[in-house]
């Protein structure tokens, strides 16, 4: 597979959680850790992902502690928009051969742009 294209379904895999809870965290990981020794694009794609995927799990639990001041609802609802337009996002720059870093994502893992 191109390297471009794994990056994509890497992307992509995020969605999986939407009909297995925790795979769309699980997929991409593995993807990663399989293929971040042979290809530079793939572990940045990766580290990328996984900074992302930890960071709006911090956030999804710092909305729910918010819902009870009524404003986690909301920031529910836009990490909800997010969660969905930004591997997107991130699957077309991969198509294009670029990096994206999500915005909003705590930098666990530093990334180097391919």
């Amino acid at each position: 597979m191109e390297e471009k294209q794994f990056c994509l379904f890497m992307h992509l895999s995020q969605f999986a959680s939407i009909f297995i809870p925790t795979a769309g965290i699980i997929l991409p990981l593995v993807m990663w850790l399989t293929a971040k020794g042979d290809s530079p694009m793939a572990d940045a794609h990766g580290r990328i992902i996984l900074n992302w995927n930890i960071s709006s799990f911090i956030y999804a639990i710092l909305s729910v502690a918010l819902i009870f001041v009524f404003i986690g609802i909301f920031t529910l609802i836009a990490l909800a928009i997010v969660w969905f337009l930004f591997p997107i996002i991130g699957c077309i720059k991969a198509s294009q051969g670029e990096t994206w870093k999500y915005p909003l994502s705590i930098p666990f893992f530093s990334v180097t742009r391919s």
